[in-house]
Parts: C-alpha cells; structure tokens; sequence
C-alpha cells in the first residue's frame, strides 16, 4: 500500500477525533461559558448540520479542481475551524468554529475515497479504501479517548490546538505524499440528482438519519450520564468512550462482513437490537458494570448498520455513487443533530439524563420499520418485473399467430 494512503488515514484521523471529542467534554465546555449541558450539545448538532450541507456542496465543488488540491483545501478548513473553536472567546464563536471545521468531513471522505482507489491496483481498492477509514475508526479508540483526557486535565482549547496540529500533518502529508491526479470530470447534477428519485435510495437515507441518530441520542450525553446516574468519576469518561470505540470497530467490521451476504437481514437484526439496547439503556445507566457494557453494545450495534447502509444507498444510487454517497454521509450527521437536539429537549423538560435513551429507541425501531417498508417494496417490484418479463414470449406468440 502506498504512503499516501498513510496522509489520507491520519486526516481521518483528525476529522474523526475532532467530530467525536466534543462529547466527552461537554461538561467542561458548557461550564467555561456559562450554559447548559443542552445548549452545549448545540456544539454537536452543529457540526452535524455542517456536514450534513457541506458534504454534497464541497464534493460538487471539488470535481473542477485537481483531486490532491481540493484536500488540501479541505484540511486548511480543518485546520481553520479546529483553531477557531481553541481560540473562541465566547460560545458562538467555538460553535462557528465547529461548523467550519465540519465542512471538510463529508468531502474529505467521499474524494479521499476516489483518490485511495486510484493509488492501487483494481484488487486492492477495497483495502485502500478500508486503510483510510481506518483512520476514523482508531480515532474513536485512540484519538476520543486521549482527546477527553486532556481537555478534562489541561483545558478543552488544549485538545482543538493539538487536532489542529493533527491537522497540519495531514496538510502536509497529502501535499508531499499524494500524487497529482487528473481533474475529475465536472458533475452532471441532473443527472447525478436522478438518483434521488428512487424511493429505496431515499428509504436507504431516511435509515440513515433515524437509525445512527438512536446512538447519536444516547452518546451526546454520556459524559453527564455516565457521572450523575452511574457515578462514574470525571476522569471515567476516557476508558467508556474507549469501550465505545472498541465497540464502534467490532460493529463495522461484522457489519462490513456481513453487508454482501445478507445485507437486510443484517439491518434487521442490528436495528432491532440497538433499539432494544437503547430502551435497556434507561436501567442499566443506573450500574456501573451494566452500563459500560450498554456503551460497548450501542457503539457496536449502532456502526453495524454503517456498511449495509452505505451499500444499499450505492447499489440502488445508478450512475451517481459519488455524490450519493457524499450525501448518506450528510444523512449520518442529520441523525446524530436531530437526536443531540432531541436529547437535549427532554433533559432541558426535566426527564432527567437518561431521557435521550428513550428518544434513540424510538428512532432505531422507526427505522427497523423502514426497513421491513424497504424489503416489502423491493420484493413488490421484483414481483412486478418478473410478471412483465414473463409475459413477454406470450406477447410476441400471440403477434406471431395473428400474422
């Protein structure tokens, strides 16, 4: 695998770390500018709102520039808003910040998925794909964990100022090691917009938003969670946001594994069992043990659903796979801003912290049903194809016996 899939990993790295950490230190953030634990989850929507407008966006603008140029670009946005929100002197402006720095993620992804693929052989494009998203996944088990360390020991602007560092060596490693490839061909939006006509692309999206929004519900708030319900230490937060990681990794390996043998089944089962995990998550918040096991299972269960999804969305995205996949991404950070505001409604009405577990239950069982709604309509519309085709040879012998 070539050096430059190293340059593409540690920029997923950064974006991942920066997108996730955030949760872990709410608490600090919320008491350094005097607002609440909801009003500071507003730093995690808003982030997921950017990506959500800034995937699409930023991939239409990067086919008319060079590939390599466009992410270096993207990572000086990063760099940007990791600074601005270090730097912040009041709320709003960390959460500018914060939206700055969001508009990289989605582009980054979907073009460093392009270039990763172009780097190697036609057999090891899926492993190259993969070693750069690896980067995401260890961000959750490294980066998240370390990131929340620091913040809680030496200040959350700390943690961004090091993210930003993070992300000029990224910066760096793309400009020396990612070579310069052609200017991709511009987009044709109407035809890449036809994709969004079909009904399971959008089934496949509106899954997306309800199903990783469930764990979305739960995970925004664990640092308040985790210590007034559970009574967990402050310092606690690190090793279960490690567990979630860990979690996060398991899950979207079995569900990568799985996604090409028996893709709905897989959503089934996934779907099904965060739903139940999340509801659960209501009573076992209340222990130690029981708990740090529920965090381990959401993060699992919840990055389960991640390749079938994704898989779904292209298959059924003709002739548009990358702005279709650039906007699924969107539809990822859709879910985790409507259920950080979601959460952050019924703790702000008085249910208490683990209210948001009842709110992520109800989105992953919405989504199993969307699901099941999915298969029936595709099973109705191979039904139909097959009766069409079958009543062809009919057609024509019927033609053929009147002349």
């Amino acid at each position: 695998m070539p050096l430059a899939l190293l340059a593409l990993a540690i920029g997923a790295f950064g974006i991942g770390t920066t997108e996730f950490v955030i949760m872990g230190l709410l608490p600090e953030v919320a008491n350094d500018y005097g607002v609440s634990i909801p009003t500071a989850g507003f730093l995690v929507t808003g982030y997921a709102l950017g990506v959500m407008f800034g995937a699409p966006l930023m991939t239409v603008l990067g086919t008319k520039v060079p590939r390599k140029r466009m992410l270096m670009l993207l990572m000086g946005l990063f760099i940007a808003g990791n600074l601005l929100s270090a730097l912040a002197p009041a709320f709003a402006v960390m959460l500018a910040g914060r939206v700055v720095a969001s508009l990289a993620h989605g582009a980054f992804f979907g073009i460093g998925s392009v270039v990763a693929a172009d780097l190697v052989a036609p057999h090891k494009r899926a492993g190259a794909i993969a070693m750069m998203f690896t980067g995401l996944t260890v961000a959750n088990v490294v980066g998240v964990p370390l990131g929340t360390l620091v913040g809680q020991s030496v200040g959350w602007r700390v943690t961004f100022a090091v993210v930003a560092a993070l992300g000029v060596v990224g910066l760096a490693g793309v400009a020396k090691l990612v070579p310069d490839l052609p200017t991709a061909e511009g987009v044709r939006l109407r035809h890449e917009l036809a994709a969004f006509k079909n009904v399971q692309v959008l089934l496949a999206m509106a899954m997306t938003v309800l199903g990783f929004g469930g764990v979305f519900a739960a995970i925004t708030y664990i640092a308040p969670m985790m210590t007034h319900v559970a009574g967990f230490a402050d310092g606690s937060v690190t090793w279960l946001l490690v567990l979630f990681g860990l979690g996060m990794v398991g899950g979207n390996l079995v569900g990568g594994k799985f996604a090409d043998r028996a893709l709905m089944p897989m959503l089934y089962v996934s779907l099904g069992a965060l739903a139940v995990v999340l509801a659960l998550f209501t009573l076992t918040a209340h222990d130690k043990i029981a708990s740090a096991v529920t965090v381990f299972l959401i993060g699992a269960l919840g990055f389960a659903t991640v390749p079938p999804l994704q898989k779904r969305v292209l298959d059924h995205a003709h002739g548009a796979p990358t702005l279709a996949s650039a906007v699924n991404i969107g539809a990822f950070n859709l879910g985790n801003a409507l259920a950080a505001w979601l959460g952050g409604v019924v703790i702000g009405a008085g249910f208490g912290y683990t209210a948001p577990n009842w709110v992520g239950a109800v989105l992953a069982a919405a989504a199993l049903v969307l699901a099941f709604l999915s298969a029936a309509l595709e099973r109705r519309e191979t039904a139909a194809s097959r009766t069409v085709a079958g009543s062809l040879p009919v057609e024509r012998l019927t033609t053929t016996v009147h002349h």
